[in-house]
């Protein structure tokens, strides 16, 4: 679909008027008596982005403010073409969740221009008109699992370990995972990083390139995944596989597939973040910005490495 295709279907799609979440097309309507928020997701599949929706709709509510959230279904094109209709639109205030970060900032060049505020969750945009970036140090979370990796093969899997990667190429933030986990471990005696392959930030895709990884190297004994369609993607390769009693998956963002991993013990450690807690930092941080106040240009929101000593208080969250 060309992207004049897409900006023709968004304009057709404003004569519906349902509420809720809407793949591929732009939920309509700002209410006249109360502020209406808009998130421009990645896509509906990864319980990530999910959580982060859960979040920024409690907030919403609190501040009795409308949420309306676009699902661009992995399309950065179809991001920037949310954004334009939304500013048509005279939405209050936007929440990007960015696939290109580069590609979407006139996008929200054009959002500044039209004084609507614009915040940036997860994908760190370049130098611009938005108003906060809220998410996580990826750079520095990724070398932390690297040291964790390091050291959990020095204590476990006798100070030597070949280690594969599950990546989202597509994905700029999974990118910086990746870098900052393998600057971690480069040089490091016994190390020895096999492949990389693309998951593409989609679970089935993340599947296929898991078992082509492992496939081609049956003495590898370890897996770094950078997101959540990869982790569950080397979690179902490694079971398909029957490898569970020789590859130890370290990765990012919990499921119930992760925690069973971990219980079961080949599952070793995964980047836990709070995404919730990011959507609702975005919403409060918009509401904030119209009622005339200012929010910090940084948000940050810690993570924690989950592993089987610390994972309990997190069974609740993913049944």
């Amino acid at each position: 679909m060309t992207l004049t295709t897409t900006r023709r279907t968004f304009a057709a799609a404003l004569g519906f008027t349902a509420l809720g979440i809407f793949a591929g097309t732009v939920s309509p309507a700002v209410a006249q008596d109360q502020k209406t928020y808009a998130l421009v997701q990645i896509n509906q599949q990864a319980l990530f982005f999910n959580q982060i929706n859960q979040g920024a709709q409690k907030a919403a509510d609190a501040a009795g403010a409308k949420l309306v959230i676009f699902n661009a279904n992995n399309d950065a094109a179809a991001q920037n073409s949310a954004i334009e209709t939304y500013i048509q639109q005279k939405v209050n205030g936007l929440i990007v969740v960015a696939i290109d970060v580069n590609g979407i900032m006139a996008a929200v060049n054009q959002a500044a221009d039209a004084k609507i505020p614009v915040v940036a969750i997860d994908a760190i945009l370049p130098k611009g008109p938005q108003k906060a970036q809220i998410g996580v140090d990826n750079a520095k979370a990724g070398a932390d699992m690297g040291a964790h990796f390091l050291d959990y093969v020095k204590a476990n899997m006798g100070g030597k370990a070949k280690i594969g990667i599950v990546g989202a190429l597509n994905s700029y933030i999974q990118n910086v995972r990746q870098k900052g986990f393998q600057d971690a471990i480069k040089g490091k005696d016994g190390i020895e990083t096999i492949a990389v392959v693309d998951g593409q930030n989609v679970q089935d895709t993340a599947l296929a390139a898991a078992e082509n990884l492992i496939t081609g190297n049956p003495d590898m004994n370890a897996i770094y995944a950078t997101g959540e369609p990869a982790l569950l993607g080397a979690i179902a390769a490694v079971e398909s596989q029957g490898k569970q009693d020789q590859i130890k998956i370290f990765g990012w963002d919990l499921t119930a597939q992760a925690i069973s991993g971990i219980d079961k013990g080949y599952v070793t450690a995964v980047v836990q973040q709070d995404p919730a807690g990011m959507g609702e930092a975005a919403v409060k941080a918009l509401d904030t910005i119209t009622k005339g106040g200012s929010v910090d240009k940084n948000v940050a929101v810690p993570v924690t490495i989950v592993t089987k000593d610390n994972v309990e208080p997190y069974r609740a969250v993913f049944k």
